[in-house]
């Protein structure tokens, strides 16, 4: 890991790929840390372009102050790294918090970002997902186990025919025990907190540039019409659902996911059987 300087906190960072053009800059979601893209996305997307993934504050090796954030403080700490990095414009793709986060910094920083990718997220979080975040607060609050916490979240995240492959799923979960938790509980409330105050629906047509906006068919934590809302007010944006695939899309359909997101970023258009709905 790399560390900048960003608003006076340390935040973790690594760069791969040593290609000209436009950066793509990956965002993780809740509780995760930018490792979890490295399996699947950046070995693909490294190939052609150069791939920044970073932690969020308080997450892995990035400075936590302890204070409360919102996900427009989080797109502040990615236009920082951005100016840390002297990059200019980069393509950002986010996936749940990230999504959200990738949304403000096309909204508060239009000039930055020059292609958007929004995985697995909402613009505006209806009741369920209310209720679901304070849950999830209420659990880390709780000091719930790392394998509770965990096997729940999977619940949400992946489709059941994944969860049938035990072998697959307890190897999931042993990796993050092994590891431990990217996040303290307390920086896990405050995730959470963020993506409960992210409300930007009313703002999404001023979004200018080109936006993908992908999931999965069966992705139960942000299902289907969150991402059609999401996606309907937009100047340029387009919505591509892969099938078979639950909210981890970029896991569970890794290879269609990369080649969808590849395509986009090259020429504007979804990768044709790709579920353009």
């Amino acid at each position: 890991m790399e560390y900048a300087s960003v608003g006076g906190r340390r935040i973790a960072y690594e760069i791969h790929g040593e290609h000209p053009g436009t950066p793509l800059v990956l965002v993780m979601g809740v509780g995760g840390s930018c490792r979890g893209w490295l399996p699947f996305q950046v070995p693909a997307f490294a190939k052609s372009r150069r791939v920044v993934v970073y932690d969020h504050r308080g997450v892995g090796e990035s400075d936590d102050d302890a204070r409360p954030f919102t996900v427009a403080d989080l797109a502040e700490d990615l236009v920082g790294l951005l100016d840390t990095l002297s990059i200019e414009r980069a393509h950002v793709l986010g996936a749940f918090l990230g999504g959200m986060v990738a949304q403000r910094a096309a909204l508060d920083h239009p000039a930055r970002v020059e292609r958007l990718a929004l995985v697995g997220t909402y613009a505006r979080p209806d009741r369920k997902r209310q209720l679901l975040l304070e849950q999830w607060k209420e659990m880390a609050r709780a000091d719930a186990s790392q394998d509770l916490l965990m096997r729940n979240r999977l619940l949400w995240t992946l489709r059941d025919e994944t969860l049938d492959d035990t072998e697959l799923v307890d190897g999931m979960i042993e990796f993050f025990r092994r590891d431990g938790p990217a996040t303290s509980a307390a920086t896990f409330e405050r995730q959470c907190d963020a993506c409960l105050g992210h409300d930007v629906l009313d703002r999404l047509g001023e979004i200018a540039v080109p936006t993908l906006v992908l999931c999965g068919e069966r992705d139960q934590l942000t299902p289907v019409r969150l991402h059609r809302e999401l996606a309907a007010p937009l100047r340029d944006g387009r919505l591509v659902v892969l099938p078979y695939a639950g909210h981890l899309v970029e896991v569970e359909t890794a290879d269609r996911f990369n080649a969808v997101v590849e395509q986009f970023l090259d020429d504007e258009h979804p990768a044709p059987g790709s579920g353009h709905r």
